[in-house]
């Protein structure tokens, strides 16, 4: 990854506004695709010289109004904006953010196995999954292996099947791994991970140079398990509060409805061939 983050995040923010999207009136012969990058100038009440060079990465220490003046001229939403202070290593309102941690406490290990009926995992900022318990396991058996989020809709064939609605659970992915950038741009771990989806995935390529930022929080899922069928689950998304960059993750299904039966038929199957494998 380039180590500019913070010019190419606003290249690409600029890149997708058009003068029509805040009411301004285009002139002349425009080379760039969005605004240009006086245009964002001025909407920000910054030196044209001085917005350059931050895109350049010429300058790379804004200020926090100046970061809140561009989130403004660049119609960014509250993650976005997070995200752009992040880069800039600050954080909005003064709150400071912390390092990510790859152990998951067993009193939280205790908690997955405590949802019995939905499945509930643990991931961290790059979507690996730390841990999970025994539903969470069948819910992703179609994938070999269940170990990161990003890697299971991108690489793994079984994605592209599995969730229904693929193109916006793709999009979903590259804005969370996004988010994570910005927490940690010199993560190896990411890197990593990045590297490896960009060069084999043209998808994901593609949905990186977006620059599109989104965390979890809650959303609907519609997913297609070779098992049970169709699922139409729901998911809370819960920051971890003493293991900072952790989310516990929890699905579940109207009560009574068509996918509360497929998931109890799930863990059913799944206990099945758990008591039918033969011990070593």
């Amino acid at each position: 990854m380039d180590g500019n983050h913070l010019g190419e995040f606003l290249r690409a923010r600029r890149a997708a506004l058009l003068p029509e999207d805040i009411g301004m009136t285009s002139y002349g012969a425009r080379r760039v695709a969005g605004l240009r990058r006086e245009e964002v100038a001025v909407l920000a009440g910054v030196n044209a010289d001085y917005y350059t060079r931050l895109e350049q990465g010429r300058e790379r220490n804004p200020s926090g109004q100046v970061l809140d003046a561009l989130s403004r001229a660049l119609r960014l939403d509250t993650e976005a904006r997070a995200h752009l202070h992040r880069l800039a290593g600050t954080a909005p309102g003064g709150r400071p953010f912390a390092q990510a941690t790859g152990q998951v406490a067993p009193a939280l290990r205790q908690l997955l196995d405590g949802y019995p009926h939905t499945p509930a995992f643990v991931m961290n900022r790059t979507l690996d999954i730390l841990a999970a318990n025994a539903l969470a396991d069948a819910l992703h058996s179609p994938f070999d292996p269940a170990d990161n989020l990003a890697r299971m809709v991108f690489l793994d064939p079984a994605g592209r099947h599995f969730y229904t609605d693929w193109d916006r659970a793709a999009q979903a992915t590259v804005a969370n791994l996004r988010q994570a950038l910005g927490f940690d741009p010199d993560d190896p771990r990411l890197t990593e991970l990045v590297r490896d989806l960009d060069e084999r995935s043209p998808d994901f390529a593609r949905l990186w140079n977006a620059h599109t930022v989104r965390g979890k929080t809650q959303d609907a899922k519609h997913l297609l398990h070779p098992d049970v069928g169709p699922l139409t689950l729901t998911y809370q998304a819960f920051d971890v509060r003493d293991a900072p960059g952790q989310q516990l993750v929890i699905y579940h299904a109207e009560p009574g409805s068509a996918s509360a039966q497929a998931l109890d038929l799930l863990g059913s199957v799944h206990a099945t061939h758990h008591r039918s494998e033969p011990r070593t």
